[in-house]
């Protein structure tokens, strides 16, 4: 019988195959859009999502609407607020993977760029992204959020000196303003026309935080690069994920108040920890600190549970908190604590069934997170069980560096029309497939995590 061929591409085999070990899900959406355009990926990625079932997902759900409702009321006009939530209820997605820079880095532009797509492609008029602050500000040579990338140079952004920029924390460090000259010399040098002057307009504003202000400079590049305003982002960070995590602990009963302070649950949760980091996929899970960073004078510090608090190691002045659920939830609100990302995930995406789109490590850890939370519910209380049924449906998705321009955003910018910039850009990537834009998934085929798995998978069998 003579063999039929097939012209269609299909994604590489074993790359799908190593991925399927840890996240099926991710799986599912890449074979299903593999030959489709990169745009009808997003708009998968911001489909529907299942509203919460059990009790602690609607408790999950209800604080999280309720912070997100307090950021909206600050980004965006009161009448709209409503409707932006309905939005989020319906599908409640939120773009992960974003660190703590200005959008002028292309893999944070090409990843906003990602989200914005999903969210024209479903008719939304905002959608989430994620900022993580917890970074210094130079996190190594030249880089990081105290920095600006113009293409073939970089900026110090806020003027600090280099000794400042790798001691203090993004979402810490502050007061802070634009360094003027700095802005303006570039202006002298090279054609900056498509995001100089947003800059510049706040080259007098005095932000409180590194964070504010690079989430404020972000606004406004959006703004400005898209003046119909189809749909806006609404950034958030680790401050609103500590305020979920405040009101999770406002009672002794509910499920993160069980899981941390009682003995025998928290045991059992640092044992399923344990058991993830030495398991076969532990290189995926990021374990800095226990449960909480700490903040002080203006940095972020790795904690440790001892003596039922939580101190920095071989610090004796340094921060010392009780581990207990009045004295954590206080520490939060003060601004004392930030959730680690194990909690962060927790009250931001998993407990609230909300998708999430990361990078090629996240898509690991948060398939690890939510395998850590199923092995420490208890069967035999009811509304647990009811939220282990409801886990078996992850909502876990890859899409940080999916779009992935090897040229600096002002490259990029360049020749695109000033206010329609990512009008533009969305048509251009309506005719490029997924499998064309990822170059057969060449990023996962280099990725070293993902390969020594493979490699572990090979000799196993």
């Amino acid at each position: 019988m003579t063999a039929v061929f097939d012209p269609t591409p299909a994604p590489p085999a074993e790359i799908l195959a190593v991925l399927s070990l840890l996240c099926p899900e991710v799986v599912r959406d890449i074979e299903q859009n593999w030959n489709a355009p990169v745009s009808d990926y997003a708009r998968h990625l911001w489909r529907p999502v299942a509203r919460p079932a059990s009790g602690p997902a609607i408790t999950a759900r209800s604080i999280l609407r309720e912070v997100l409702q307090q950021r909206l009321s600050v980004v965006i006009q009161p009448e709209e607020i409503g409707k932006a939530l309905e939005e989020f209820e319906h599908r409640p997605v939120i773009q992960s993977g974003l660190h703590c820079l200005l959008l002028m880095d292309r893999i944070t532009f090409d990843a906003l760029l990602l989200a914005w797509f999903g969210a024209i492609e479903n008719g939304l008029s905002a959608f989430v992204a994620f900022m993580g602050t917890t970074m210094t500000m130079e996190t190594i040579g030249r880089e990081g959020p105290g920095w600006l990338d113009v293409g073939d140079d970089k900026v110090n952004l806020f003027g600090m000196g280099r000794h400042k920029l790798c001691r203090k924390s993004a979402c810490a460090a502050g007061p802070v303003s634009l360094n003027k000259r700095a802005l303006e010399a570039v202006g002298d040098e090279t054609d900056a026309s498509r995001w100089l002057g947003t800059l510049l307009a706040s080259q007098d504003k005095v932000f409180g935080t590194a964070a504010d202000a690079l989430t404020a400079l972000n606004e406004d590049l959006v703004a400005d690069w898209d003046r119909s305003g189809m749909a806006r982002p609404v950034f958030i960070d680790d401050r609103l994920a500590a305020s979920a995590m405040a009101r999770h602990l406002e009672h002794d009963g509910s499920l993160l108040s069980r899981l941390l302070i009682e003995p025998a649950r928290r045991q059992r949760l640092e044992h399923a920890l344990q058991e993830a980091a030495s398991g076969p996929f532990g290189r995926f899970l990021p374990n800095a600190t226990d449960y909480f960073w700490g903040i002080r004078e203006q940095r972020v510090r790795k904690l440790v549970l001892k003596d039922g608090h939580l101190i920095e190691p071989d610090r004796p002045q340094g921060l010392s908190i009780p581990f207990e659920r009045v004295q954590l939830r206080q520490a939060l609100l003060d601004g004392v604590l930030l959730p680690n990302l194990f909690l962060m995930f927790l009250v931001l995406a998993i407990l609230p069934r909300v998708r999430v789109v990361g990078g090629l490590r996240q898509i690991g850890y948060v398939a690890l997170f939510h395998s850590i939370l199923l092995a420490v519910l208890d069967e035999n209380v009811p509304e647990e069980r009811d939220l282990a049924a409801e886990l078996q449906v992850r909502e876990n998705a890859w899409g940080m560096r999916v779009i992935d321009e090897k040229t600096s955003v002002r490259e990029q910018l360049a020749g695109l029309p000033e206010g329609a910039l990512f009008p533009d850009l969305l048509r251009q990537y309506r005719l490029r497939t997924f499998a064309q834009t990822t170059d057969d998934l060449k990023l996962v085929r280099e990725n070293a995590r993902w390969r020594k798995i493979g490699k572990a998978a090979i000799k196993a069998t």
